[in-house]
C-alpha cells in the first residue's frame, strides 16, 4: 500500500520526520505481498519471502509514538532477513489518537494469528515465529510476548511466540517510568498505565534480546535494563545488546543493516533458539 493512500495522520516532529523520510529511502523497491486481517486501512501486513526459506518468520512492528507510522517504514528491514531464509512480515496496526488502548494491541494479535494461518504459502513454518518492533512496536511485541489471554482468544498454541527481539522498546508506563506524560494511546483509563506495561503482566518467557542504542532516551536505556532483570527473575532467557553510537532512531535503522551492529547477532540469536527448541522436542 502507498503511504498516501493512507488517511492523513498527525504531522510529525523534524527528528520524526527525518527517520520517516530515512526508513522510505532505505526500503525503496522493497515490496512484500499484501494482505488485511481487518477492514481499517492500517490493519493490513507485507509478506515479504525469503529467498531460499529455512521456516522461520519474524513479525516485526514499526513504532511513531502510538500515534503515527506505516508498516511500510520497516520494509528496508526485509532483504537482510529474506537473504538469510526468514519469512519477514511488516503488520500495521490502527493508531491514537483515534483508537485507544488496547486496540493497536488487538491488531498487533490479529496479526501474528494471520501469519499463524497464512505463512506455509510464504515458505514460513507456523511454529517458528519470531516476533520484534522498534519503539512503540517493540512495546507491543513485548506486551504479547509475555502475556497469554490474547493467543487463547484467537486458538493459537501458547508457545506460538518463539522468541522476542525488540528495539528500544518500551517496558513501563506510569511511575517510575521516566516519561514526561501519559501517552494519548492510553486513554483516560487510570488502569490502562499498569494494563498495557510489559514489566507487569510477565506471564510466560519466551526467549528475548533486548537491544536499544547507547545514546537512546535514557527512560528506555534504564527501562530496558529493568526489562531484561524482570525477566530473569522471572526464570526468562533474556539477553540484551547496545548498539554503539546508535541514537533511538539510528537503532531502528540498524534493523535492516546487514553488516550492522544488530542483524548479524538477531540472525544467529534466532537461529540458536530454533535449535535449540528443536533439539528439546526431538
Amino acid at each position: 500500500m502507498r503511504i498516501e493512500d493512507y488517511p492523513p495522520q498527525e504531522p510529525a516532529s523534524p527528528v520524526g520526520a527525518a527517520y520517516a523520510a530515512e526508513c522510505v529511502k532505505r526500503g525503496a523497491g522493497v515490496s512484500g505481498e499484501e494482505m488485511q486481517f481487518g477492514t481499517d486501512p492500517y490493519q493490513g501486513l507485507a509478506f515479504h519471502r525469503a529467498t531460499r526459506p529455512n521456516g522461520a518468520v519474524f513479525i516485526f512492528w514499526h513504532g511513531g509514538g502510538w500515534t503515527g507510522g506505516y508498516k511500510e517504514w520497516m520494509s528496508f528491514m526485509a532483504p537482510a532477513f529474506t537473504a538469510a531464509g526468514i519469512t519477514f512480515v511488516t503488520p500495521g496496526y490502527r493508531l491514537a489518537p483515534q483508537h485507544v488502548f488496547p486496540a493497536g494491541l488487538e491488531d498487533c494479535a490479529d496479526a501474528v494469528a494471520k501469519v499463524h494461518a497464512e505463512c506455509r504459502r510464504f515458505g514460513g513454518d507456523p511454529a517458528r515465529i519470531f516476533i520484534g518492533g522498534h519503539s512503540a512496536g517493540g512495546h507491543y511485541a513485548a506486551l504479547l510476548a509475555v502475556t497469554q489471554q490474547w493467543r487463547a482468544k484467537r486458538n493459537l498454541p501458547r508457545d506460538v511466540v518463539k522468541g522476542c527481539l525488540p528495539i528500544s522498546g518500551v517496558y513501563q508506563f506510569g511511575e517510575g517510568a521516566g516519561l514526561s506524560m501519559k501517552p494519548r494511546f492510553l486513554g483516560t483509563d487510570p488502569a490502562s498505565e499498569r494494563a498495557a506495561s510489559p514489566i507487569h503482566h510477565i506471564e510466560v518467557t519466551p526467549p528475548f534480546l533486548l537491544a536499544h542504542g547507547d545514546k537512546d532516551f535514557p527512560h528506555l536505556m534504564k527501562q530496558a535494563e529493568a526489562m531484561e532483570a524482570a525477566l530473569r527473575k522471572a526464570g526468562g532467557a533474556v539477553e540484551r545488546i547496545v548498539l554503539a553510537g546508535r541514537d533511538h532512531f539510528s537503532a531502528s535503522h540498524a534493523g535492516g543493516e546487514a553488516a550492522g551492529p544488530w542483524v548479524p547477532k538477531a540472525l544467529a540469536w534466532i537461529a540458536s533458539v530454533a535449535a535449540a527448541r528443536e533439539r528439546v522436542s526431538g
